[in-house]
C-alpha cells in the first residue's frame, strides 16, 4: 500500500499563487509515475500534471501549462504542484496520485493510490 497526503491548498485571490505538496509513504515503488488531478463540485476529475519516477518527462493539461509546474524530491518522497497566475476556474478539490507502473498517464482509472484531496479556492 501507498499512502497519499496533500497539503497546500487555501485561498487565493485571482493572479494569486500556491504550492501544493503530496507525501508519499508506505510502500512506494521505485518506478512509480506521479500525478495530480482536480474536480469541482459537480464535475469530473480532471488530469492536472504528471510526473515520471526520474522526473525527467512531464505532461500537463493544455488548460494549465504555462502556469503549474509539477515536480518530485526523491529525498523526501515529495511531489509538488506549483501553481501560478490562478483563475477562479482552477477553483476545485486538488488530488494527488501514485501509478505502480512507470509511464505518464493521464485517465484517472491509470492510477492505483490517491490522496484524500486539499481544496483550492480562487477568488476573483
Amino acid at each position: 500500500q501507498v499512502q497519499l497526503d496533500e497539503s497546500g491548498g487555501g485561498v487565493v485571490q485571482a493572479g494569486g499563487s500556491l504550492r501544493l505538496s503530496c507525501a508519499a509513504s508506505g510502500r512506494t515503488a521505485s518506478n512509480n509515475a506521479m500525478g495530480w488531478f482536480r474536480q469541482a463540485p459537480g464535475k469530473e476529475r480532471d488530469f492536472v500534471a504528471a510526473i515520471s519516477w526520474s522526473g525527467g518527462n512531464t505532461a500537463y493539461a493544455d488548460s494549465v501549462k504555462g502556469r503549474f509546474t509539477i515536480s518530485r524530491d526523491h529525498t523526501k518522497n515529495l511531489v509538488y504542484l506549483q501553481m501560478f497566475s490562478l483563475k477562479p476556474e482552477d477553483t476545485a478539490v486538488y488530488y494527488c496520485a501514485s501509478r505502480s507502473r512507470g509511464g505518464l498517464r493521464v485517465a484517472a482509472n491509470d492510477y492505483d493510490y490517491w490522496g484524500q484531496g486539499t481544496q483550492v479556492t480562487v477568488s476573483s
